[in-house]
């Protein structure tokens, strides 16, 4: 029996969901908390644990968003599996984010192609382009969007909390928007088990979230 458990932490949702062959057995997540991934992320473990009555040493892996996403959110929920693998002795999972969204995007639109994007500031995104097969049309990049981007890969569903800055410039497009589908640890039990299946662990000691642009920090002015 394979035990997993999933933390979601790329965006303003914490997610934790655990799965069992594959299989979603339980889902705990804040969407409306900010940024407070730091205090809630090890409750909601807690809970899942609790709910299906395992303790963390009947873990057999845990998988973690891998980015891009908010830069600190990503080190919260690195961090913290990391932490988990090492102190268990279990294999670390890594999941891409987009990846993840674009598997929870298939549920509800398995025909259509599908566009998961994550806020980057201004009118830049993080986004991927995916087929109804799971075909990557655009691998995960930072982009600039304008009235005319990924207009080749209409029509396509555009999801995730980069979508509403987007609704009213492409309104005249061939693009579904669902503002409601948001990142979830849900999205990674299907691509977790597959590499776990697979042996396709992350190594503890060195993995690092793929931010996909260099962490930016404002200069601090210096008082007088």
């Amino acid at each position: 029996m394979t035990t997993i458990l999933h933390i979601e932490t790329a965006t303003k949702v914490c997610s934790v969901a655990l799965s069992v062959d594959g299989e979603l057995k339980q889902l705990q997540e804040l969407k409306d908390d900010g940024y407070a991934h730091g205090e809630k992320l090890t409750i909601l473990i807690q809970q899942v644990l609790e709910l299906e009555k395992i303790t963390t040493e009947q873990l057999s892996a845990v998988s973690v968003s891998a980015g891009p996403g908010s830069y600190t959110g990503l080190r919260i929920g690195v961090s913290t599996a990391k932490g988990l693998c090492y102190a268990l002795g279990i294999p670390l999972i890594a999941v891409g984010t987009l990846e993840s969204m674009a598997a929870l995007g298939k549920i509800n639109y398995p025909h259509l192609n599908l566009c998961p994007m994550i806020d980057a500031r201004r009118m830049e995104v993080f986004s991927l382009l995916v087929d109804a097969q799971g075909t990557i049309l655009k691998p995960a990049s930072a982009d600039v969007l304008d009235e005319t981007t990924y207009q080749a890969f209409e029509p396509f569903v555009c999801f995730g909390d980069g979508a509403p800055k987007m609704q009213e410039w492409w309104t005249n497009r061939s693009i579904t928007f669902d503002l409601g589908l948001e990142p979830s640890a849900q999205g990674q039990v299907a691509l977790a088990f597959q590499k776990y299946t697979k042996q396709e662990f992350a190594d503890v000691a060195y993995f690092e979230p793929d931010y996909l642009k260099e962490f930016y920090q404002a200069p601090v002015s210096k008082k007088n």
